[in-house]
């Protein structure tokens, strides 16, 4: 069959959306044409062509989509349609009341920062009917639950200025609160992990090493356990370094036998409009080859190629 190739800058929303029903007709959907098209649009230019496909032909874009694609490239491009806040509210409807995945809720919400999950909670309220946080009390428990619905209430500035003295008080608290005594003040850990700015806690991070030797992320791992730990080790990371954290989270979803694909397209999908170009260099300096590379060796077809064009690329 074949491939239309679309320049990425001349053709008009309308032009692509013509292009993608071209493409659906006859037998067969010719995929290479709907990748080529939809993984060089950011999101505005999707929305628009949406729009443009809606009013052409009087059917939505993603329901056609997902009635001619199938399988792992299938879900991908479903992911990547909607806007980042919709997509957000899409994986954690999913996560907390379909197939159940306590993992990908902790990580899209303890990522994000106070005003992107300002805007997904109103959106998941608008999309669902129903409250984020009611649904978070229904699945989550504990210690990790009353962490994540904190983190989702408290009020946190996205500013780079720190507080010396309240810096200090905190990597004091928390020495306190973990190693320094039998027992975990697991209120502590809560309070402060889901109070404070990520500025303020790399900066407690930082402090804690150079009085007490060992890293908070260390002493986290070692006081906590569960999806606990897994929330606060994220809150820390993404503090410090989201495009390490990510480069990880990658690199144990292609680790070992088999490929969690859906953890590899969440983070691809979700990542590859805000800083995937920091999570690709983390991930080569870490790992000593390429995301693209390692992508490609546990992919294949069209999903491959998907995924690989998202990614951009193939800097060594």
């Amino acid at each position: 069959m074949a491939t239309l190739t679309i320049p990425p800058v001349l053709s008009s929303p309308r032009d692509d959306a013509m292009h993608l029903y071209k493409a659906f007709k006859g037998f067969g959907c010719d995929s290479a044409a709907v990748i080529n098209i939809l993984a060089h649009r950011d999101s505005s230019q999707r929305a628009l062509i949406e729009n443009e496909y809606k009013l052409m032909y009087s059917e939505t874009l993603t329901k056609r989509l997902s009635s001619e694609l199938s399988g792992d490239l299938k879900k991908a491009v479903l992911l990547w349609m909607p806007d980042p806040a919709r997509r957000d509210a899409m994986i954690l409807r999913d996560a907390l009341t379909t197939d159940i995945d306590l993992k990908a809720a902790t990580e899209v919400i303890c990522s994000r920062t106070p005003s992107q999950l300002q805007h997904l909670k109103q959106l998941y309220h608008a999309l669902h009917g129903g409250y984020l946080e009611h649904d978070l009390q229904a699945q989550t428990s504990g210690d990790h639950g009353e962490l994540l619905l904190a983190y989702l209430s408290t009020p946190r500035s996205e500013g780079v200025e720190v507080d010396r003295r309240m810096v200090d008080l905190d990597a004091k608290s928390l020495f306190k609160a973990g190693e320094k005594r039998l027992g975990t003040d697991e209120k502590t850990f809560r309070m402060i992990f889901s109070g404070r700015s990520r500025a303020h806690l790399a900066a407690v991070s930082s402090a804690y090493h150079s009085t007490y030797g060992s890293t908070l992320k260390k002493a986290v791992k070692g006081e906590t356990s569960g999806y606990f730990e897994d929330a606060l080790v994220t809150i820390l990371q993404c503090a410090e370094n989201p495009g390490k954290y990510f480069a990880k989270v990658l690199h144990r979803a292609m680790k070992g036998l088999g490929t969690n694909d859906k953890t590899l397209i969440r983070v691809i999908v979700t990542r590859t409009e805000i800083d995937m170009q920091y999570i690709k260099a983390e991930y080569h300096k870490n790992h000593h080859k390429t995301l693209n590379d390692a992508v490609h060796s546990e992919t294949s077809g069209h999903y491959r190629t998907f995924l690989l064009s998202l990614l951009g690329p193939n800097h060594r």
